[in-house]
């Protein structure tokens, strides 16, 4: 019992832990080609997008005609571009813009309006605090971004 039986128990254990290990191994394995798979057609469809969007898009020109539309460039006090390298196929193009002594109203239309999926812009940060200067206006720093 002790050289032939207990040792072929010990051994159909040890494999079947063995196998239930590479089962679930395997299921992780298909839950991220899963997940990968889901990100490679999203990415896709950023790329259409970005092929759609007008020739010579950029997020600084499509947000100066935004705030002049919405009536606020008199309010932005800077835009700081920046670019950013990442490791993918897209370059996110990023700005950070200060806007003074705009009301809540302003605020929430300008917002609408940048706010683009058709252009793939989005507001990545936001910081609003109450104006010291002037009663009932806010100051903002928003963080804006796209991908090129």
């Amino acid at each position: 019992m002790q050289f032939l039986i207990f040792p072929f128990f010990e051994a159909r254990n040890r494999l079947q832990r063995g196998v239930s290990a590479k089962e679930d191994g395997l299921k992780e394995i298909v839950r991220l080609s899963s997940e990968y798979n889901r990100y490679r057609r999203s990415s896709q469809g950023i790329k259409r997008v970005i092929a759609q969007r007008r020739k010579g898009f950029t997020l600084f020109s499509f947000l100066e005609n935004r705030a002049g539309d919405a009536g606020i460039k008199t309010y932005i006090k800077y835009m700081k571009p920046s670019i950013s390298t990442g490791a993918g196929p897209y370059k996110e193009s990023q700005i950070e813009m200060k806007l003074e002594e705009i009301t809540l109203r302003q605020l929430v239309d300008y917002l609408y309006r940048i706010e683009s999926p058709d252009n793939v812009v989005s507001i990545k940060r936001i910081s609003i605090k109450e104006n010291k200067k002037k009663s009932g206006r806010l100051d903002a720093i928003l963080q804006i971004l796209t991908f090129k």
